[in-house]
């Protein structure tokens, strides 16, 4: 945390300025309170990047919408009967919402919207302390009614009232406190963490696409770990996905295994050091990267069903790979990720284990035009996710797998200047192969690209000439065989 007097005059040139010296003036103009609020406010003591402007305001949606027309190059309804209104104020995006209490009545998904007449009353409905201060502008007065500036300089996350009564109003709170120990590094207050263990149940009031939106942004962040170990300590995880507390298997003392839920969060903590070197290395994987990122925590939830005590000690998980694609694609379809999102995680988990048998013996070039040919556009994700999941302390194997992918990836590199690996095609289309051939397009023409594709992955590119008479060898055995 910076010194606040530093923060104050950050935040006082923030008011001066832009958008803000701008709403402040039209505001304070037509006889209405506005103050900047929550993040914004939060942030600038904590010295991060302020990336959302929000207020908050007596006046009503109506009233703030007439406002803002004037001085806006645009403005949209992100939710009236919520009380915000949007608006892009200077070449700035901000959002402006009516003071107000919200509550559920404990049988709707979405919470009931009360309107508000006083900032304080407003702030002591919010969901922490620390998110509950503002800055009235254009007077520039910091209001803290709960002790927000305190729990900052201490890096406790606490209610404004009792945690009982807040996570009541809304149970969504209780994800967005999970969020933010993760966001901020800070320490859930001890009354707050017991009232989300006996209250976790409430969480299922809540519609699935809010929470879908908590669980993204927990994975977002830049070190998520200490957050998905609270959900699954609160017991929040086996309400909202329970796939990652099921990752605690069971040990006996006759057959051992590595602690699989431990050795998941290492490759999620491993996979965000690995996307952000890349990134910054612009090799097209983007930071933060929530395909990879799920796709990391969720690669080995297919073990719990696959769990086999074998023969001397020994455990074995056969086929977690294709179970765990199937029960991934099932959790994100559940919680209403877009088809892209889920075919992308799923794809990643169903391929994670295929490299690993590279060490076992060289592969040949086939096998590697088939290694990128499966991938896909998920190839440099692969390449982490693969990375990420070595998770050995012994440093001869760790480094003997590194140098084996490092090797692969040379392959795969050199291969791509050669042929262009990344877009393997047949040598002949559909059209010249229905020439050739003297055939419509039929089940037979799929066959015939297939065959194809398949020399190709196995040999490499042919010219036109020698692909056409492998065709036409492979067509006329057919017919002998058919015959």
């Amino acid at each position: 945390m910076q010194p606040v007097q530093q923060s104050l005059e950050f935040l006082g040139n923030l008011a001066a300025s832009g958008p803000v010296a701008t709403l402040a003036a039209a505001f304070a103009d037509a006889g209405h309170e506005l103050s900047l609020v929550g993040g914004p406010v939060r942030d600038a003591f904590l010295g991060r990047p302020i990336t959302d402007l929000d207020f908050t305001t007596d006046a009503r949606p109506d009233e703030i919408l007439r406002i803002v027309t004037p001085i806006s190059q645009a403005q949209w309804d992100v939710g009236r009967a919520f009380g915000t209104i949007a608006a892009r104020i200077d070449g700035e995006n901000v959002e402006i919402t009516t003071y107000r209490s919200d509550s559920y009545d404990h049988k709707s998904r979405k919470p009931q919207v009360q309107f508000g007449d006083t900032l304080e009353g407003d702030l002591l409905r919010r969901d922490f302390t620390v998110n509950a201060m503002a800055l009235r502008v254009p007077e520039l007065v910091l209001v803290d009614p709960s002790g927000g500036m305190d729990d900052l300089v201490a890096g406790v996350l606490r209610t404004p009232g009792t945690p009982e009564v807040s996570f009541g109003d809304d149970p969504l709170r209780m994800l967005r406190a999970v969020r933010f120990t993760a966001q901020l590094g800070f320490t859930l207050d001890l009354d707050a963490a017991i009232a989300i263990s006996e209250m976790r149940e409430s969480i299922g009031i809540v519609s699935i696409e809010r929470v879908s939106d908590e669980l993204t942004k927990l994975l977002k962040t830049d070190a998520p770990r200490r957050g998905i170990e609270l959900l699954v300590e609160s017991g929040l995880a086996e309400l909202v996905i329970p796939e990652i507390p099921a990752l605690q298997l069971e040990a006996d003392e006759h057959h051992h295994h590595k602690d699989v839920y431990q050795h998941s969060l290492t490759v999620l903590d491993q996979a965000i050091d690995l996307e952000k070197s890349r990134a910054a290395s612009g090799t097209g994987i983007v930071s933060p990267d929530l395909v990879l990122r799920w796709a990391a925590l969720l690669h080995d939830i297919g073990k719990p069903a696959t769990k086999r005590n074998e023969p001397g000690g020994q455990v074995s998980f056969h086929h977690h790979d294709v179970v765990g694609s199937k029960l991934a694609k099932k959790r994100l379809r559940h919680l209403r990720f877009d088809n892209d999102t889920i075919a992308a995680v799923g794809r990643l988990i169903e391929l994670h284990l295929r490299f690993f048998g590279y060490t076992d013996g060289a592969w040949t070039d086939s096998a590697v035009r088939r290694y990128v040919r499966d991938a896909g556009e998920q190839l440099e994700r692969l390449h982490i996710l693969t990375r990420a999941d070595v998770t050995t302390r012994n440093r001869r194997k760790a480094d003997q797998l590194s140098f084996a992918y490092d090797d692969l990836e040379e392959r795969i590199a050199t291969l791509a200047a050669q042929e262009e690996i990344d877009s393997v095609r047949p040598d002949l289309d559909g059209e010249q192969i229905m020439a050739i051939l003297g055939i419509k397009p039929s089940r037979e023409v799929g066959q015939a690209y297939a065959y194809l594709l398949e020399v190709r992955l196995d040999e490499g590119p042919l010219s036109e000439a020698e692909a056409t008479e492998r065709l036409l060898a492979w067509w006329h055995s057919r017919e002998t065989t058919e015959s």
